[in-house]
Formats: C-alpha cells, sequence, structure tokens
C-alpha cells in the first residue's frame, strides 16, 4: 500500500478527491483499488466491513447526515435484524443519497446523533426508536435490540420505556410495546427470542437470569429463564455446547444436579424457535401446566404466529 500519497488509500475517498490530489486517475482502475460505493474508493487491502462501509456512504451524502438504523445497530453491535444495504438519515430540506447500496432515510428533529468512531451514528436508544419505525422490523427484532441495549448498559429498563414513550417520531407504538418487554440480565439474542416466544403464546413470563446459591449465599448455578417457584427452567441450548466437548460435559453434570434437586428442565435449540416454534410453545406450556405455574391457560394463544413463522421442511 503507497504510504507517500497526498491522501490516504486505507481511508474511503472520492474519485474528485483522488484527481485533485494530483494522483492518476487510471489507477483506479487497477487491481490496487475497489469501489465501496459508486465514486467511492479504497485501498484493495482494506477489509470490508460495516465501519469502512459508513465511512465511505458518509463521504457522498451531505455534511448534515449520519448512519442510522440497522447500520448503526450494527456500529453500537446491537444485533439488529438482517438488512442489505448502509442506512444513511439526513434531515428534513437536505436530498438524499440515491447511490446504489445506500439506505436513504428522513431524520426527525428529534433525533439524537453521537459520534462514534469519529463519525456521526444515531445514538444507541435513538437506533433502537429508529428500527421501530423502520418497515420490516417486527416486535422480536425489537425486544432483541432492546434486550442488549440493557445488557451492555447503554439504557436502563424504564429509561427505554420513557424514551419510547416521548418519542414523538414514527414507530413509536411499536417501540412502546417493546421496550415494556425488554428485561435486564439477558445472555443472547436467542434467550430473547424464546422468551418473547413464550410471551407472546400467552403463558407467564418466566423469570430471566435466576441465580440459584448454596446455603452460605455462594453462586452456584445460573439458569437463563425459569418458573422458580415451580421450579422449571425453560433453557436455550445452543449449537457450541455440543460442539466443544468440555462445556457439553459440564452441561450434563448440571442438568443432572438441577433434576436432583428436583428442577424439570425444558431445552429448547435454535430449530424450536425458527423451524417449529408450536412445539416449543407445546412443550413449554405442557411442562408449566403440570407444575401449576400460576396464570397457565387452558391452551396457548397463537398471538407469537405473526412473529415465528413455521418453516416448511425440506
Amino acid at each position: 500500500m503507497q504510504t507517500d500519497d497526498p491522501l490516504d488509500p486505507k481511508c474511503p475517498f472520492t474519485r474528485r478527491e483522488f484527481r485533485m490530489a494530483g494522483l492518476d486517475e487510471r489507477r483506479l482502475r487497477s487491481a490496487e483499488f475497489k469501489t465501496v460505493f459508486y465514486g467511492v474508493h479504497v485501498h484493495a487491502g482494506v477489509p470490508d466491513s460495516i465501519l469502512l462501509r459508513a465511512r465511505a456512504a458518509l463521504r457522498i451524502t451531505d455534511p448534515s447526515a449520519h448512519i442510522s438504523h440497522v447500520s448503526a445497530a450494527l456500529l453500537h453491535d446491537l444485533c439488529p435484524p438482517e438488512r442489505a444495504g448502509t442506512d444513511v438519515s439526513t434531515p428534513e430540506g437536505v436530498s438524499r443519497s440515491h447511490v446504489d447500496g445506500i439506505n436513504p432515510h428522513q431524520a426527525n428533529p428529534a433525533a439524537e446523533v453521537v459520534l462514534r468512531n469519529g463519525i456521526r451514528v444515531s445514538s444507541p436508544v435513538q437506533t433502537f426508536l429508529d428500527l421501530a419505525g423502520m418497515q420490516g422490523t417486527n416486535l422480536v427484532d425489537l425486544v432483541v435490540v432492546g434486550d442488549r441495549l440493557v445488557r451492555k448498559r447503554l439504557v436502563t429498563e424504564s429509561g427505554l420505556v420513557a424514551a419510547a414513550e416521548a418519542w414523538p417520531g414514527r414507530g413509536r407504538r411499536r417501540a412502546l410495546r417493546a421496550a415494556r418487554l425488554v428485561r435486564a440480565g439477558v445472555d443472547s439474542p436467542m434467550e430473547s427470542r424464546l422468551r418473547i416466544l413464550i410471551v407472546l403464546a400467552g403463558l407467564p413470563e418466566p423469570q430471566v437470569n435466576v441465580i440459584l446459591r448454596r446455603r452460605n449465599g455462594e453462586w452456584e448455578i445460573r439458569l437463563d429463564l425459569a418458573y422458580r417457584g415451580q421450579k422449571v427452567i425453560i433453557e436455550y441450548d445452543g449449537r457450541q455446547h455440543t460442539e466443544i466437548k468440555k462445556q457439553w460435559l459440564r452441561d450434563i453434570e448440571r442438568r443432572e444436579q438441577l433434576d436432583g434437586w428436583g428442577w424439570r428442565i425444558v431445552i429448547v435449540t435454535a430449530e424450536g424457535i425458527f423451524d417449529d416454534p408450536a412445539q416449543t410453545v407445546q412443550r413449554v406450556w405442557a411442562v408449566a401446566r403440570q407444575r401449576h405455574v400460576p396464570g397457565v391457560p387452558r391452551r396457548p394463544t397463537d398471538g407469537w404466529r405473526a412473529y415465528f413463522p413455521t418453516r416448511t421442511p425440506r
């Protein structure tokens, strides 16, 4: 990579900037550089990343623009839903970009913008609110992002509810409903999805992050989700547990210990959330009924079906 060029080729630059630096424009057509967006280039050795694309997008948009929505969520590590393109918001009255690969949005005047990695980005809470108003984002996606916000201590549960209540923009109702379902202590997006599947099926909400302690008060075992009074555990088991032998053996020992203490464990895998959520709902409901968990309905409701479509077997 050249180090004596008048511009830094490791950072996105426009064709005009390349030309203004007195460099031969024909170099841009060589294997030395690659195109990030039309008219924006970078040295071919720079790996692709959300940060690279964000910086590149802001090179060809108005200075008042900022990274928002899914792209902002990725920069804040909030586990958003997948979406192609880089999201850029501009204030009302400012022309939006129509470059392929850039998703243009109009920013609400109340939107909060922060600096992250030297670029303008929606604040973490603002990103949650923006996602609530974005077409294609559903309630479960929002709860995943909200749980992550609280997990990373970027906001409290009550703070997120207050922000949603005060939000004057699109998606306020959806943001408020999701914020009220956000809980502290959730370890992963899949745990968020499992909990919301149970809640939307009309079952009592299980407690999150239950810690069992010895008589002397020392920490013993952590439970993902539980109906503590009835000794029911609902646990998401990720694929890594079967791929790491030591972890798998520890899980077996732990579950045998819990079984000896009279706990009933319902193990749910990714397939039980994405492929056959109906079976997961039925399993949790049956155990909750058997253990006399208060508030269990005579049968699960269908509220989950709009958010957890059952996949057709291949």
